[in-house]
């Protein structure tokens, strides 16, 4: 390698020193960086300074607990006295229920707010997990307290016109007042989230991919939030051109090994994982248009959105003829991975069979297998759009077969299971490959007619079944 001009051979193994003052220059440079990065990162740690407070609404929450068995009793021995009326009860149970709609507040403040402004909670795989945890951001949290609000002062109005005849009109007109105030405060910021939340979509979208995307809104989780967000890489045309012409670009190549770099040195953000997953094209399961398919076990992929599936180290296979969806699917899952801290890496089967050919051509596949361990998901595209030379078969066996019950695979292939073979070039490779695929998977076909070309007539091109 040729020496940089300022640095000349000496004798045996010392260089002359660099030119004067380079040193200097460097010191203050970094410096300079130093102060500004080292201020960012203490003011960020002042975030853990909010920890004591949630440990102190636990303590408010048992406060409440302790109400509500008091409130109970007082109940039960009030309705066994027969001091009890109608009235009486309706009241106790709802200060019961007022109780219990304010502890329901504070453990979401507690968790929500926790996950959201101090740490991650990492829960994932248990089986209490709540849906929302994972994908809650700032904007959604303050619309479910504001509604939370909302419930309990309609429980309090509800009580004062229970009990009108011992309540006066003022209470009861600024009782409505106030509760009007609050939906109206709801409202409010329910409607300020949504155009937010849309224009941070459209400052992060780009183009569509090849793959199969679908618009249209279909799948959004059981609260609604809708707040799934893709930050692509900057657009390169490798995947467009490895899909087209059926090998790996060495641009695809390089920008796979940046994508590696990244993600171990990205932080722990979930933009960060999303950005080195290497994800062609922003795309939510929300998006997917759940409609348009003819065939879907729409049930299954709801559940592949809980994540389950990457803590159970098992494998989805997405089949389809092309144009439906398959890699919409792959991506959007591999993104709510990516933002519930999991580590994703998204490639062709092109792009794959580049990435391994060339670390077994260097002599070290094993390490490179090894090293992809640490991504619990790998996502394999477009398996089937060309086949495959026996050398390259043996490589995806050697990628199948070292994920086996080590780490979670999506493969997407216009093919279906039976034509594997003619894919892999070989009946005993292809044999192997779905063996260990799908001992621990979840096969989803989805059938119908190529999404890109509604509004083509498909030129006279009929959808194969998918079997």
């Amino acid at each position: 390698m040729p020496l940089p001009s300022h640095v000349t051979p000496a004798h045996g193994h010392s260089f002359s020193s660099p030119a004067p003052g380079l040193d200097s220059f460097r010191d203050h440079r970094d410096v300079a960086s130093f102060a500004p990065a080292a201020l960012g990162y203490a003011l960020f740690a002042t975030r853990w300074l909010q920890a004591p407070l949630y440990f102190g609404l636990v303590a408010a929450q048992g406060v409440y607990v302790y109400k509500f068995f008091n409130e109970l009793w007082k109940l039960i021995v009030h309705v066994i006295n027969g001091h009890a009326d109608e009235t009486y009860v309706m009241l106790a149970v709802l200060k019961l229920v007022d109780v219990v709609m304010i502890a329901n507040l504070l453990i979401m403040t507690i968790v929500g707010g926790y996950e959201t402004f101090v740490s991650r909670i990492n829960l994932q795989g248990h089986r209490d997990q709540p849906e929302w945890l994972s994908h809650v951001n700032s904007n959604v949290l303050k619309v479910k307290l504001a509604t939370a609000i909302v419930g309990i002062s309609s429980v309090h109005l509800l009580q004062m016109f229970v009990d009108v005849h011992h309540t006066s009109q003022h209470a009861l007109l600024w009782g409505t007042a106030i509760h009007m105030a609050f939906i109206l405060s709801a409202g409010i910021l329910a409607y300020m989230s949504g155009p937010m939340l849309e224009s941070r979509k459209s400052g992060h979208g780009c183009g569509g991919h090849a793959g199969g995307g679908h618009g249209g809104g279909g799948l959004a989780d059981s609260h609604g939030e809708g707040n799934l967000q893709l930050i692509p890489k900057p657009s390169t045309g490798a995947h467009d051109d490895a899909t087209s012409s059926g090998r790996a670009t060495p641009s695809a190549s390089a920008a796979m090994s940046a994508s590696a770099s990244a993600s171990s040195l990205g932080g722990s953000g979930a933009e960060s994982r999303i950005r080195a997953a290497g994800f062609p094209a922003p795309k939510a399961l929300e998006d997917f248009d759940l409609d348009y398919p003819r065939s879907l076990d729409r049930e299954a992929v709801a559940m592949l959105g809980k994540l389950h599936f990457i803590t159970a180290k098992e494998n989805v296979v997405l089949l389809g003829p092309p144009g439906t969806g398959k890699t919409h699917l792959a991506v959007a899952i591999g993104t709510r991975a990516c933002q519930a801290g999991h580590q994703v890496l998204f490639a062709t089967v092109a792009e794959w069979v580049a990435r391994l050919a060339d670390a077994k051509a260097a002599g070290r596949l094993t390490e490179e297998l090894a090293r992809l361990d640490r991504y619990p998901l790998l996502i394999v595209d477009a398996l089937g759009y060309f086949p495959l030379q026996a050398e390259e078969a043996q490589l995806i066996f050697r990628l199948v077969a070292h994920r086996y019950e080590r780490g979670s695979l999506i493969v997407t292939s216009d093919k279906p299971l039976s034509s594997w073979d003619l894919v892999l070039s070989d009946t005993a490779v292809a044999s192997a490959v779905i063996d260990r695929l799908v001992h621990h998977s979840e096969i989803i076909s989805v059938e119908g007619d190529n999404y890109r070309m509604r509004d083509h007539g498909g030129f006279g091109f009929t959808s194969p079944a998918v079997r």
